[in-house]
């Protein structure tokens, strides 16, 4: 008998099809998602759960997981997951990282391009008619190249905007909890520093970190007053990770001098004064959003969950020690 699957919200076609040829699958092909109490109810009798990052897994709830092997979530991030919860009862949980590093690193790089030479604004500039003539300070906004830039966080990602810096011929400062091998530090033209000289020194800075308890609101207002006045801030981490009241009054004021953000605090829901600044871009947690490599993400998901059921471990399992539980 083939074990149950329950797939919360819409993937790509092709991972539910390889799921279906090893599991019942019990699939919700639509984009709103379950409700806390359809997620619970839905999860009865099920052995695996392929996730997305907006159904969130509490200890309270993975308490009532009876008999669910793992949980497979569509994203790098797993910060939906109480993991030791997890941990604790067995269940395996795993993500898809990897597939998905140079997508997000683009769209890092392209907010990052896009709030420095404005081009959100010179796009409503010539949409809206206002273009009369050419002038030699319209829309002028800032150099990259040769400019410093400060990277929280050299992971996988963050490593992948260094390379992408290092084509600009950027200065490239990071800051980690673990400082990065020596051979990558040569390799990239990486200068490890500590989190006040980064936020002193560089003109652009970008966050590439997991949310966990030390990174919630890594950037506040006291980070903020840190940055050099023409500095432009770049998030395509998890929304959390900024102060997002302290980053709009901040960008109200021009402390810094824009941003470039993919994740919110409250998503779908954006802090009001955000929406009407000029020097900021906001794109709708798209970092990963290639139709190449969302497709990937989803069969890596379902990968996961079907080695997980098979009893072999999971590609990119996050707990191994679940493994003998």
């Amino acid at each position: 008998m083939k074990p149950a699957v329950l797939v919360t919200k819409r993937i790509f076609p092709e991972a539910v099809e390889l799921l279906r040829q090893h599991a019942e699958v019990d699939y919700v092909d639509s984009d709103d998602g379950l409700t806390p109490e359809e997620l619970d109810r839905r999860a009865r009798g099920k052995r695996g759960i392929v996730s997305q990052l907006t159904d969130q897994f509490t200890a309270e709830r993975i308490g009532r997981l009876a008999g669910v092997r793992v949980i497979a979530n569509v994203a790098v991030g797993f910060d939906n997951v109480d993991l030791a919860a997890a941990t604790r009862q067995g269940i395996l949980v795993a993500n898809t990282p990897d597939v998905l590093t140079d997508t997000t690193a683009d769209l890092a790089f392209a907010l990052l391009l896009a709030a420095a030479r404005r081009v959100v604004e010179g796009h409503r500039f010539v949409h809206s008619g206002q273009w009369r003539r050419w002038t030699i300070d319209l829309l002028a906004g800032h150099d990259v190249h040769h400019k410093t830039l400060g990277i929280f966080g050299m992971g996988r990602i963050g490593q992948a905007v260094a390379r992408r810096g290092a084509g600009f011929s950027m200065r490239l400062l990071y800051h980690d909890a673990r400082r990065a091998p020596e051979a990558l530090e040569r390799e990239l033209g990486l200068e490890f520093v500590d989190q006040a000289r980064l936020l002193g020194e560089a003109d652009f800075i970008t966050l590439h970190v997991p949310l966990n308890d030390s990174t919630r609101k890594l950037i506040g207002p006291a980070e903020l007053r840190q940055m050099k006045p023409h500095a432009i801030l770049v998030n395509t981490s998890r929304g959390p990770v900024v102060d997002e009241a302290a980053l709009a009054q901040a960008l109200a004021a021009h402390a810094i001098a824009a941003a470039g953000l993919d994740v919110f605090e409250n998503e779908p829901h954006v802090h009001p004064l955000l929406l009407e600044l000029d020097n900021v871009v906001l794109t709708p947690h798209i970092g990963s959003a290639s139709v190449e490599t969302r497709r990937k993400m989803s069969l890596l998901a379902a990968e996961n969950a079907l080695a997980a059921l098979a009893g072999r471990r999971p590609p990119n399992l996050l707990n191994p020690e679940a493994m003998s539980k």
